[in-house]
């Protein structure tokens, strides 16, 4: 990405990757080559991001097995954050644990009230190699832990029990993207 530049401006729409392909099931490959195909990536993922108005996105969802993703997502407070982790670590998941609704652009149209740690601490590094660490609160700590999952092969229903999740399986094999709705 070049400074100053829109993020997502000079990157292509990927078509996403939904629920029930292997690709969201499986943990993803550590990024070991900094080069113009990761920036393309990263320009893709937030151009896939923000025509499909997400808040967050893991290059699993656009079928790329790569420790990568995207965010432009406010806090409880309203304070916008933008930017990209590559081969990121949760390092930190603590403070209080709030059931929330949660969305994914996988599961597109579904929601269910997922438990999740208030803050968050993600440690990686930029589209060029530098370490970067991301400190999230609220929603925006809802958002670190939801994409720090897509990467390990997770997605937001295998953190459900008991009736949310029923609902939430029901709703998806229902779903006209499922092939089976």
């Amino acid at each position: 990405m070049r400074n100053g530049s829109i993020p997502g401006a000079h990157g292509r729409v990927r078509p996403l990757t939904l629920l029930g392909n292997p690709a969201l099931h499986t943990p993803c490959a550590e990024v070991t080559d900094f080069g113009p195909e990761l920036a393309t990536l990263v320009e893709d993922l937030f151009a896939t991001m923000y025509a499909a108005r997400g808040v967050g996105l893991a290059a699993n969802q656009v079928g790329e097995s790569l420790r990568v993703f995207v965010y432009d997502c406010p806090d409880d407070e309203e304070v916008r954050h933008l930017g990209h982790v590559v081969n990121p670590r949760l390092v930190e998941a603590d403070g209080l644990v709030l059931r929330g609704p949660e969305g994914c652009l996988s599961l597109p149209g579904l929601e269910a009230g997922t438990e999740r740690h208030d803050h968050a601490v993600v440690e990686g590094f930029t589209v060029t190699g530098q370490p970067v660490t991301v400190h999230g609160t609220g929603f925006f700590a809802r958002c670190l832990q939801h994409e720090c999952d897509h990467l390990e092969g997770r997605v937001y229903v295998e953190n459900l029990t008991g009736w949310r999740r029923r609902k939430v399986l029901r709703q998806a094999a229902k779903a006209s993207w499922s092939g089976r709705g």
